[in-house]
């Protein structure tokens, strides 16, 4: 019978190790079975692989970045996916009740509300870079619980308001710039002065270079022009985005991606980090706009 490897982590701080098991076979009515061509690995892959978060438990399958082709299909994701597509997606395996399902196997069981279609124009390897960072950047921006940004669109309508965007030019953060632009905002964004060219391309208004001594009350003088919806922290430490939160004329939230250690959020300011999570997968309010509409109709159109 064919067989599956895929890298266990027993517990934290221990090596990965590669194990054959049965390619999986029973998927439910919303699950995809991709063969995988290509994974990628992020920060947030090593840093659990020593550091476990609270709702984590081991053994478990590490991973969230792949792109590969469709295998088997779940009713459910039958009319949007079909045997042959080509995809990337989004493994959920390190964050919910099935740590069997992480991403770095041969055959991985998706979510379909996580993945999308992406055209024979984009490798596999190019196209394994986008779903941790789109996905994490989006539920930080656009999820009640965050910044409750509009959804994006391909022809957005101006909200009249502004994003501050910290560290823009990193994975996360370049997804963010182009997300925060399609959703109608004004992007305000961080990065060092090699990278401004960078993120204007992507659509960044105003850019400032973090390694300034002034780039804090910079910031904040530039928000404070108009409206601002609140501070995406996309890299970096998260004590910055928080200065700028409590200098600011407006009571902003700051959604940060990395931890947010004590002492580092000042009284009045409310600070939290996406990650964060119960148990239940946190990204589902979010991925139908993304996975499901401005990604898939992005990359379908090479305009992302």
């Amino acid at each position: 019978m064919p067989t599956n490897r895929s890298v266990w982590q027993d517990k934290a701080g221990v090596p990965g190790t590669i194990r054959e098991s049965p390619i999986p076979s029973k998927l439910t009515d919303g699950e995809l079975l991709v063969k995988v061509h290509a994974w990628a690995v992020n920060p947030a892959d090593a840093f659990l692989q020593d550091a476990p978060l609270p709702w984590m438990s081991y053994p478990l399958i590490l991973g969230e970045d792949i792109a590969g082709t469709v295998s088997a299909v779940g009713s459910t994701a039958s009319p949007n996916f079909k045997i042959g597509d080509r995809i990337l997606g989004f493994a959920l395996g390190a964050g919910t009740m099935k740590p069997e399902q992480g991403g770095f196997q041969d055959n991985v069981i998706l979510d379909h509300t996580m993945a999308c279609k992406i055209p024979d124009s984009l490798s596999f390897v190019d196209a394994s870079v986008f779903p941790l960072c789109v996905a994490t950047a989006a539920y930080g921006l656009f999820s009640r619980a965050f910044l409750a940004m509009p959804f994006p669109a391909l022809e957005p309508k101006s909200a009249g308001k502004s994003v501050v965007v910290w560290g823009g030019s990193s994975a996360v953060g370049c997804n963010a710039i182009q997300l925060s632009k399609a959703a109608g905002l004004e992007v305000i964004t961080t990065c060092s002065a090699r990278n401004f060219d960078y993120v204007r391309s992507l659509g960044a208004d105003k850019v400032f270079d973090y390694n300034s001594a002034s780039a804090i009350d910079d910031v904040v003088a530039e928000l404070d022009k108009g409206s601002c919806v609140g501070i995406f922290q996309a890299a970096g430490e998260v004590a910055p985005s928080c200065q700028v939160a409590h200098k600011s004329k407006q009571k902003l939230f700051v959604a940060a991606t990395n931890h947010i250690p004590e002492g580092v959020v000042p009284e009045g300011v409310k600070a939290r980090m996406v990650f964060e999570s119960d148990g239940t997968v946190v990204y589902s309010e979010t991925s139908a706009a993304t996975f499901g509409g401005i990604l898939a109709k992005g990359v379908g159109g090479g305009e992302v």
